[in-house]
């Protein structure tokens, strides 16, 4: 209920932009998130992984 509560408050337009927090739009985790592909690392790791993200590809050394 309150991680529901908090990704709609992520949502609405804050009084102050500094207050402005990024949110994945997937599964709403605040942490980690990648503005370059504007979701978590966990969600990019799984899209990444079935290939549906172009140019990403898994890395091997």
């Amino acid at each position: 209920m309150s991680r529901k509560c908090l990704e709609n408050k992520a949502k609405e337009e804050p009084k102050f932009k500094v207050r402005r927090h990024n949110r994945c739009p997937i599964c709403g985790r605040p942490r980690g998130f990648m503005r370059l592909f504007n979701m978590c690392r966990c969600c990019f790791r799984n899209l990444a992984r079935e290939g549906k993200i172009p140019g990403v590809v898994k890395s091997s050394w």
